[in-house]
Protein backbone atom coordinates (compact mmCIF):
# COMPACT_ATOMS: atom_id res chain seq x y z
CA UNK A 1 0.00 0.00 0.00
CA UNK A 2 1.29 3.69 -0.84
CA UNK A 3 2.08 6.15 1.71
CA UNK A 4 1.99 9.57 1.05
CA UNK A 5 4.45 11.61 3.06
CA UNK A 6 2.40 14.80 3.51
CA UNK A 7 -1.42 14.19 3.56
CA UNK A 8 -2.78 16.69 0.88
CA UNK A 9 -2.74 15.46 -2.72
CA UNK A 10 -2.30 19.26 -3.38
CA UNK A 11 1.13 18.95 -1.86
CA UNK A 12 2.10 17.28 -5.14
CA UNK A 13 1.51 19.87 -7.70
CA UNK A 14 4.10 22.20 -6.69
CA UNK A 15 7.20 22.65 -8.67
CA UNK A 16 10.79 22.71 -7.85
CA UNK A 17 14.31 23.19 -9.06
CA UNK A 18 14.26 19.50 -10.64
CA UNK A 19 10.25 18.99 -11.57
CA UNK A 20 10.10 22.22 -13.33
CA UNK A 21 6.58 22.61 -14.60
CA UNK A 22 7.10 26.39 -14.64
CA UNK A 23 9.44 25.79 -17.55
CA UNK A 24 8.19 27.43 -20.90
CA UNK A 25 9.19 24.31 -22.79
CA UNK A 26 7.48 21.65 -20.20
CA UNK A 27 4.38 24.03 -20.43
CA UNK A 28 3.57 24.14 -23.84
CA UNK A 29 4.31 20.26 -24.16
CA UNK A 30 1.85 20.01 -21.65
CA UNK A 31 -0.74 22.44 -23.27
CA UNK A 32 0.18 20.49 -27.00
CA UNK A 33 -0.61 16.74 -25.28
CA UNK A 34 -3.86 18.15 -23.39
CA UNK A 35 -5.09 19.56 -26.68
CA UNK A 36 -8.80 18.09 -27.69
CA UNK A 37 -8.39 15.72 -24.34
CA UNK A 38 -11.37 14.05 -22.67
CA UNK A 39 -10.63 13.69 -19.04
CA UNK A 40 -8.00 14.02 -16.74
CA UNK A 41 -7.44 10.21 -17.00
CA UNK A 42 -7.01 10.47 -20.80
CA UNK A 43 -4.30 13.50 -20.57
CA UNK A 44 -2.28 11.54 -18.00
CA UNK A 45 -2.29 8.08 -20.26
CA UNK A 46 -1.39 10.52 -23.66
CA UNK A 47 1.61 12.11 -21.20
CA UNK A 48 2.78 9.15 -19.97
CA UNK A 49 3.13 7.53 -23.62
CA UNK A 50 4.81 10.40 -24.71
CA UNK A 51 7.52 10.00 -22.01
CA UNK A 52 7.24 6.26 -22.01
CA UNK A 53 7.90 5.96 -26.00
CA UNK A 54 9.01 9.22 -27.18
CA UNK A 55 11.84 9.50 -24.83
CA UNK A 56 14.80 7.53 -25.02
CA UNK A 57 16.61 5.61 -21.80
CA UNK A 58 19.51 6.75 -22.06
CA UNK A 59 20.96 2.93 -21.65
CA UNK A 60 18.47 1.66 -23.44
CA UNK A 61 19.34 3.79 -26.48
CA UNK A 62 23.18 3.71 -25.55
CA UNK A 63 23.35 7.96 -24.49
CA UNK A 64 25.48 9.45 -22.59
CA UNK A 65 24.21 12.92 -21.83
CA UNK A 66 23.43 13.50 -18.83
CA UNK A 67 19.61 14.88 -18.42
CA UNK A 68 18.45 15.63 -14.42
CA UNK A 69 15.19 18.17 -14.42
CA UNK A 70 11.80 17.71 -16.11
CA UNK A 71 12.98 20.28 -18.99
CA UNK A 72 16.49 18.34 -19.24
CA UNK A 73 14.16 15.39 -20.28
CA UNK A 74 12.48 16.55 -22.48
CA UNK A 75 14.89 19.28 -24.27
CA UNK A 76 17.11 16.54 -25.04
CA UNK A 77 14.52 13.52 -25.42
CA UNK A 78 16.48 11.11 -23.70
CA UNK A 79 17.18 10.11 -19.70
CA UNK A 80 17.06 7.57 -17.09
CA UNK A 81 14.34 6.24 -15.16
CA UNK A 82 14.47 8.87 -12.95
CA UNK A 83 14.63 11.91 -15.03
CA UNK A 84 11.28 10.25 -17.16
CA UNK A 85 9.98 10.69 -14.01
CA UNK A 86 10.41 13.58 -13.19
CA UNK A 87 9.02 14.68 -16.73
CA UNK A 88 5.99 12.87 -16.16
CA UNK A 89 5.30 14.62 -12.76
CA UNK A 90 5.94 18.07 -14.34
CA UNK A 91 3.44 17.16 -17.42
CA UNK A 92 0.75 16.13 -14.80
CA UNK A 93 1.27 18.74 -12.31
CA UNK A 94 1.10 20.86 -15.18
CA UNK A 95 -2.25 20.24 -15.82
CA UNK A 96 -3.68 19.48 -11.82
CA UNK A 97 -2.76 16.19 -11.49
CA UNK A 98 -1.07 15.38 -8.23
CA UNK A 99 1.91 13.29 -8.70
CA UNK A 100 5.02 11.89 -6.48
CA UNK A 101 7.50 10.44 -7.07
CA UNK A 102 8.12 6.45 -6.04
CA UNK A 103 11.17 4.45 -5.82
CA UNK A 104 12.36 0.29 -6.19
CA UNK A 105 15.13 -1.34 -5.25
CA UNK A 106 16.20 -3.91 -7.76
CA UNK A 107 19.03 -6.60 -8.51
CA UNK A 108 21.16 -5.42 -11.24
CA UNK A 109 23.39 -7.76 -11.04
CA UNK A 110 24.68 -11.19 -8.70
CA UNK A 111 24.15 -9.50 -4.97
CA UNK A 112 24.11 -6.02 -6.96
CA UNK A 113 21.21 -3.54 -6.64
CA UNK A 114 20.20 0.07 -7.52
CA UNK A 115 17.50 2.18 -7.26
CA UNK A 116 14.55 2.23 -9.75
CA UNK A 117 12.35 5.67 -10.43
CA UNK A 118 8.55 5.63 -11.01
CA UNK A 119 5.88 7.84 -10.21
CA UNK A 120 2.40 8.02 -8.09
CA UNK A 121 -0.82 9.28 -9.68
CA UNK A 122 -4.22 10.62 -8.28
CA UNK A 123 -6.92 9.90 -10.58
CA UNK A 124 -10.18 8.65 -10.26
CA UNK A 125 -9.92 9.23 -6.41
CA UNK A 126 -6.91 6.73 -5.91
CA UNK A 127 -3.06 6.53 -6.31
CA UNK A 128 -2.09 4.69 -8.78
CA UNK A 129 1.56 3.89 -9.42
CA UNK A 130 3.13 4.26 -13.34
CA UNK A 131 6.79 3.35 -14.75
CA UNK A 132 7.16 5.83 -17.43
CA UNK A 133 10.91 4.00 -18.19
CA UNK A 134 10.05 2.49 -21.64
CA UNK A 135 9.43 -0.80 -22.90
CA UNK A 136 11.98 -3.40 -24.57
CA UNK A 137 11.98 -7.40 -24.95
CA UNK A 138 11.19 -8.38 -21.36
CA UNK A 139 9.55 -4.91 -19.95
CA UNK A 140 6.22 -4.09 -20.96
CA UNK A 141 4.92 -1.33 -18.46
CA UNK A 142 1.12 -0.12 -19.45
CA UNK A 143 -0.87 2.73 -18.23
CA UNK A 144 -3.23 1.41 -15.67
CA UNK A 145 -5.33 2.74 -12.84
CA UNK A 146 -6.80 -0.12 -11.71
CA UNK A 147 -4.01 -3.13 -11.76
CA UNK A 148 -0.13 -2.09 -11.60
CA UNK A 149 1.22 -2.74 -15.18
CA UNK A 150 5.09 -1.99 -13.53
CA UNK A 151 8.38 -2.73 -15.90
CA UNK A 152 9.31 -5.18 -13.11
CA UNK A 153 7.87 -6.90 -10.46
CA UNK A 154 9.86 -6.83 -6.96
CA UNK A 155 11.04 -10.60 -6.19
CA UNK A 156 11.75 -9.82 -2.14
CA UNK A 157 13.17 -13.22 -1.67
CA UNK A 158 16.03 -11.63 -3.90
CA UNK A 159 16.46 -8.95 -1.90
CA UNK A 160 13.85 -6.43 -3.85
CA UNK A 161 12.18 -3.85 -2.08
CA UNK A 162 9.22 -1.83 -3.42
CA UNK A 163 9.30 1.49 -1.60
CA UNK A 164 5.50 2.28 -0.21
CA UNK A 165 6.50 6.48 -0.12
CA UNK A 166 4.91 8.89 -2.54
CA UNK A 167 7.62 11.69 -2.43
CA UNK A 168 6.47 15.48 -3.07
CA UNK A 169 10.29 15.89 -4.71
CA UNK A 170 12.74 13.74 -5.89
CA UNK A 171 15.28 11.32 -3.82
CA UNK A 172 18.24 13.65 -3.03
CA UNK A 173 20.48 10.69 -3.34
CA UNK A 174 19.36 10.23 -7.12
CA UNK A 175 19.50 13.84 -7.90
CA UNK A 176 22.71 14.26 -6.30
CA UNK A 177 24.10 11.47 -8.31
CA UNK A 178 22.82 12.91 -11.59
CA UNK A 179 23.84 16.19 -11.12
CA UNK A 180 27.34 15.07 -10.04
CA UNK A 181 27.84 12.53 -13.20
CA UNK A 182 29.17 13.70 -16.46
CA UNK A 183 28.65 10.31 -18.87
CA UNK A 184 25.20 8.95 -18.33
CA UNK A 185 26.37 5.42 -18.99
CA UNK A 186 29.19 5.17 -16.71
CA UNK A 187 26.74 6.31 -13.88
CA UNK A 188 24.67 3.54 -14.75
CA UNK A 189 27.71 1.16 -15.02
CA UNK A 190 29.42 2.60 -11.44
CA UNK A 191 27.05 5.10 -9.73
CA UNK A 192 23.57 4.58 -9.33
CA UNK A 193 22.19 4.88 -5.60
CA UNK A 194 21.54 1.12 -4.53
CA UNK A 195 18.90 2.83 -1.71
CA UNK A 196 16.63 5.83 -1.39
CA UNK A 197 18.92 9.07 0.77
CA UNK A 198 16.11 9.41 2.94
CA UNK A 199 14.91 6.37 5.09
CA UNK A 200 11.98 5.30 3.57
CA UNK A 201 8.83 3.14 4.46
CA UNK A 202 8.54 -0.45 2.81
Amino acid sequence: MLRLVTAAPSAYLGYDDVVDGHHPAVERCARELAAGTASPEHYAELAFLFVRDRVGHSWDVQDRRVTVTASDVLREGVGLCYGKSHLLAALLRARGIPTGLCYQRLEDGPGSFSLHGLVAVHLSGRWSRLDPRGNKPGVDAQFSLEEERLAWPVRTERGEVDYADVLVSPDPGVVAALRGADDMLQLCRTGLPDRPAVQPSE
